[in-house]
């Protein structure tokens, strides 16, 4: 059995949760590898609509083991509400294992977040509010309090009433803003880390013992290729990296990995702010955002709509090795007297078709457009022969300019709504 890592192809809210889901009905473990509670994924499943922010999304299946690795920045206090509202709704989440070195997000990352975002003004980089970038910092910058020190009440006690400390010399020196008291927060955490510390363990065992006996593991992207911090639109990304990110952030040598599904979209959305060269705007825009549902899981915030942009879905699959796509979303688009895609970009007076690193410049760009015939009704195809001819043209289209196969397409939100042209586990590629 092999090693399937998911990412985004573009900017996130491609339909990660969906292909996680489809892959974990024959998963041991699915691994979320980074990223922290501004993940939103989505998955609808007997008619019921799930989401999942900290918690991986294969925790509808009990045979699997749901892990949060060591990569991700963990909040103890909203991961507790996404356990009780999933408990609710009848979900056993006893599957769960969390990485006892796990970093954790505590309520001055929370705070930081805000004032950060407040400082920048009009420049502010459109953050989901949950402390992901300060809890980040912290880890790197070697103040951060894991998981593990929930196990120890008194050692973490300390831990954090010394961080609160030093957060508040930052706050009045820097902020100019009253200190954060160390309560409620520490009480909070101490009830959270009560309840947590059934599930905190060692993790690499599980990891370790799965690859051994040769079982499937899912690796879970948080976030997307371009808000990896490393190749994205930076500054306005997100704190993470893909693919090769998701190993370092499971603890699963990158020489174990099979395969790297990108999930694309139909078309392209973004959250936040940054340059976004197919982005519409006006009633068309709008018609695409209500019959998508593109609004944030975690925030509600309305997407911004585009174009499927083939020069950023291209770079995408080259940085991360992705190797087979899940297209998701072509229904969406299935009224539409035409479509397009962005095949290059005109900037300064040359037309290119590379993804520049420079936001600036990438601000500048023009996408430079093919027109694609409408593809009518295609809602709820389960074979790749119920496309209608043009939309089958759209999805060849795509594979042409991305240079890999899309094996699996989505035709709506619900698991059945899937077209599977090639096995995810087979050995010998056969595309339909």
């Amino acid at each position: 059995m092999p090693v399937i890592a998911v990412v985004g192809g573009h900017w996130g809210d491609e339909g990660k949760g969906k292909l996680v889901d489809f892959l974990a009905e024959r998963a041991k473990l699915v691994v979320r590898a980074n990223g922290g509670r501004n993940a939103g994924h989505t998955v609808v499943a007997g008619g019921r609509e799930y989401h999942f922010h900290l918690i991986p999304s294969g925790m509808l299946y009990p045979n699997v083991t749901c892990v949060i690795g060591p990569g991700v920045v963990m909040d103890p206090i909203k991961l507790l509400e996404e356990l009780d509202e999933l408990a609710e709704r009848g979900v056993d989440t006893r599957n769960l294992l969390i990485s006892d070195r796990t970093h954790l997000v505590l309520p001055y990352h929370l705070e930081l977040d805000r004032l950060n975002e407040q400082r920048r003004g009009d420049d502010r980089h459109g953050t989901t509010g949950n402390g992901i970038a300060p809890a980040y910092t912290d880890k790197w910058a070697r103040n951060g309090i894991r998981a593990i020190d929930l196990l120890d009440e008194e050692l973490f006690r300390a831990k954090y009433q010394q961080a609160v400390g030093e957060k508040n010399r930052l706050f009045r020196a820097f902020y100019g803003v009253p200190t954060v008291s160390t309560e409620p927060g520490l009480s909070q955490l101490l009830q959270a880390a009560a309840r947590l510390r059934p599930y905190i363990g060692d993790t690499n065992a599980a990891i370790q013992g799965a690859l051994a006996r040769g079982e499937l593991i899912v690796l879970e992207g948080g976030q997307a290729a371009l808000l990896d911090v490393d190749h994205g639109t930076y500054p306005y990304i997100s704190s993470s990296s893909s693919s090769a990110g998701l190993c370092l952030g499971a603890g699963i040598p990158p020489n174990r990995v099979d395969r790297v599904f990108g999930v694309f979209k139909a078309y392209n959305s973004r959250v936040g702010s940054g340059p976004f060269p197919t982005e519409l705007h006006g009633a068309l825009a709008e018609h695409i955002r209500e019959r998508g549902k593109e609004y944030g899981t975690t925030t509600g915030r309305p997407r911004r709509i585009g174009w499927f942009d083939a020069v950023a879905g291209r770079y995408a699959v080259e940085v991360n090795g992705i190797d087979r796509v899940f297209l998701t979303c072509p229904d969406v688009l299935d009224d539409q007297p035409g479509v397009k895609i962005c095949t290059g970009y005109e900037i300064d007076g040359k037309t290119v078709d590379t993804f520049p690193a420079s936001v600036e410049a990438l601000a500048r760009c023009t996408p430079v457009y093919e027109d694609q015939p409408p593809f009518g009704p295609i809602a709820g195809a389960r074979t790749f022969g119920e496309l209608t001819p043009n939309a089958q043209s759209y999805v060849r289209r795509i594979e042409q300019l991305l240079g890999v196969p899309i094996t699996i397409i989505g035709t709506g939100q619900g698991r059945d709504d899937t077209i599977v042209r090639e096995d995810p586990l087979a050995r010998e590629r056969v595309t339909v």
